[in-house]
């Protein structure tokens, strides 16, 4: 077992919830469930196994968990991984079975039936409940107390359940609709949560016919009970609406920022994306830029609904993207957010808990890798990565590492001025001149190391910058990526060549730690640029609106939302007339 998986082990939750086992390739070999993650994860990595598990052992490179409020909930949602991922050595829960759901049919003399499929036939679905067997017995209780139709075809005479009380007869007999309709309701209340009172009057009469010696009696009442606690069980991971929702949750700490996002699609939790990075500004200005971001790179795939947290702002994302973003304050909704923040909070510790247990091997890597590169210890480490989308708002950013950690107060972001138009190569060439040329002027300290995140045509740019204008030699290296966008190859020297560095190394992972902050902090410093040009183009439209007016605009009321609602006299504490101020809220309120 590599040292990796060692501490990520040791700082397993105390939990319960879903991991997913991942081969070298990153492929999802295996989804388990745990009451508590901590024991069970563990547990493959010590004692004797089977031949089989021993196999799976053999192939485990790395894994990761979603923590769940129960152990219902982990059940159901291991089979909705299974079903997505379909890792090759799972057995169970691989079939075309899913959890069993009780239904009330959309007819005219409606019927309950057991079933595993939701459709939309405008019938009224309940569950779905990981206990078949005691969701079958909730339904003969069912059965039992309201008489609806229980035939699925209408025999020509009535039949035993009406003699038994247990059916009102429609194939002889009419029955009227809103008998129908009140019995509906109350098997529909009972599902709904109002089972307490069921379960209290079946106590009462067990407890009844136990002191009138029927024990008989009085243990088919207590089965009843068990049954409706069974199947009445809370879970969240499942709806039975199947619309397609994300649910996305943060948590920060230490000045980091995890967010935690979870695909719902039809009604089932199948796959969560997790993403960790420093924050600069506010909690939810943060948290709304990246969720922005988000989904500014997947508008074609957008779900039906959007859950958000409380303290978050739905209503301008929902504005931009065209569908429902919600930010529940109660119900089933509300805690799936809390279960997607929980699970950013524990990822946040997980993270902490690693980084402190590394210190003394970040230290080795460092000078590890400066010997691999023949250049001394590379003790401050400077890396460029440039930012555009199709040449728009291109900018860089540079980030600096000290002895293999980051240094943020020494981070600093480029708007790229003399290139127009996707030229990564002029943009490398005008930000690494522009740093070292005033590094030059004011004498300060030089980098032992110069990371470029790109190929051999940036390296060479930003050697040809720094050797033919500047007159200075300092080492450069370039991180190209894999068709997957991940760190793959580093490249030095003069031509850039591949240098051999394993992939399992602390060196590589380093350089992977660099490679990832600089690209995070390029794109946060892209994005921010970007929201700010798309905000401002709003008002641009305006005559009577300049540069000088739109910033003492933002400054003042700080978004669109609240100039929209904003009245003409809070326009005129910044000296604009009242005419003007009615412009601006009349377009902001068309759009």
């Amino acid at each position: 077992m590599n040292s990796s998986l060692k501490d990520k082990l040791a700082v397993l939750p105390d939990k319960p919830g879903c991991y997913l086992m991942k081969n070298e390739e990153g492929e999802i070999i295996y989804v388990g469930k745990a009451k508590v993650l901590k024991n069970r994860v563990r547990s493959y990595f010590t004692g004797s196994h089977d031949g089989k598990t021993q196999l799976l052992v053999s192939e485990i490179a790395d894994f990761e968990y979603i923590v769940v409020s129960s152990a219902i909930e982990a059940l159901i949602l291991e089979c909705n991984l299974i079903k997505k991922h379909n890792p090759r050595y799972n057995v169970k829960l691989m079939d075309d079975k899913t959890y069993p759901y009780i239904k009330i049919t959309n007819e005219a003399q409606p019927r309950l039936e057991i079933t595993r499929k939701v459709l939309k036939d405008k019938a009224r679905y309940f569950g779905p409940y990981a206990n078949a067997g005691a969701a079958s017995e909730v339904k003969k209780l069912l059965d039992r107390l309201y008489p609806l139709r229980k035939c699925k075809t209408m025999p020509k005479q009535v039949c035993l359940y009406y003699h038994l009380g247990q059916c009102l007869a429609p194939c002889v007999y009419e029955v009227e609709a809103a008998e129908n309709q009140r019995l509906v309701e109350e098997i529909a209340r009972f599902l709904d949560g109002g089972h307490e009172e069921m379960k209290k009057q079946l106590t009462e009469k067990m407890q009844q016919a136990a002191e009138n010696m029927e024990f008989e009696r009085a243990k088919e009442y207590r089965d009843q009970i068990r049954s409706i606690e069974a199947v009445m069980e809370k879970q969240k991971v499942t709806f039975t609406d199947t619309v397609d929702r994300d649910i996305i949750g943060f948590s920060v700490e230490k000045g980091w920022m995890c967010v935690q996002v979870f695909y719902m699609r039809q009604g089932k939790m199948i796959e969560r994306d997790t993403t960790s990075f420093p924050y600069y500004g506010g909690e939810k200005e943060d948290f709304m830029s990246y969720v922005s971001q988000f989904y500014f790179d997947k508008q074609n795939a957008l779900p039906r609904e959007i859950l958000l947290p409380e303290e978050s702002d739905p209503e301008l994302l929902a504005e931009w993207l065209g569908v429902k973003v919600h930010a529940p304050k109660r119900g089933k909704k509300r805690e799936l957010v809390q279960m997607a923040s929980e699970n950013a909070r524990i990822a946040l510790q997980e993270k902490f808990a690693l980084m402190s247990k590394d210190d003394a091997r970040t230290i080795q890597a460092v000078h590890n890798l400066g010997h691999i590169l023949g250049i001394g210890t590379p003790h401050r480490i400077e890396a460029f990565d440039n930012s555009n989308i199709q040449g728009t708002e291109p900018v860089s950013a540079m980030v600096v590492f000290t002895d293999g950690r980051p240094d943020k107060k020494e981070y600093r972001k480029f708007k790229i001025k003399s290139v127009e138009g996707p030229d990564d190569y002029g943009s490398m060439r005008e930000v690494v001149r522009r740093r070292y040329t005033r590094l030059l002027k004011e004498n300060q300290t030089l980098p032992d190391l110069i990371v470029i995140d790109g190929g051999k045509g940036q390296i060479s740019a930003a050697m040809d910058v720094l050797e033919n204008e500047l007159g200075l030699y300092i080492p450069v290296c370039g991180l190209a990526k894999d068709e997957k966008h991940k760190t793959a190859q580093l490249l030095y020297g003069n031509p850039p060549e591949p240098v051999e560095l394993k992939r399992d190394s602390y060196e590589f992972y380093l350089l992977q730690r660099v490679q990832d902050e600089v690209h995070r902090f390029a794109i946060t410093f892209h994005r921010q640029a970007r929201t700010k040009t798309m905000l401002s183009s709003q008002l641009d439209d305006i005559p009577g609106i300049g540069e000088k007016r739109r910033k003492l605009l933002f400054q003042h009321f700080g978004s669109l939302k609240k100039m929209k609602e904003a009245t003409v006299e809070d326009f005129r504490q910044l000296g604009i007339g009242d005419k003007l101020a009615r412009e601006i809220i009349a377009h902001l309120r068309k759009m």
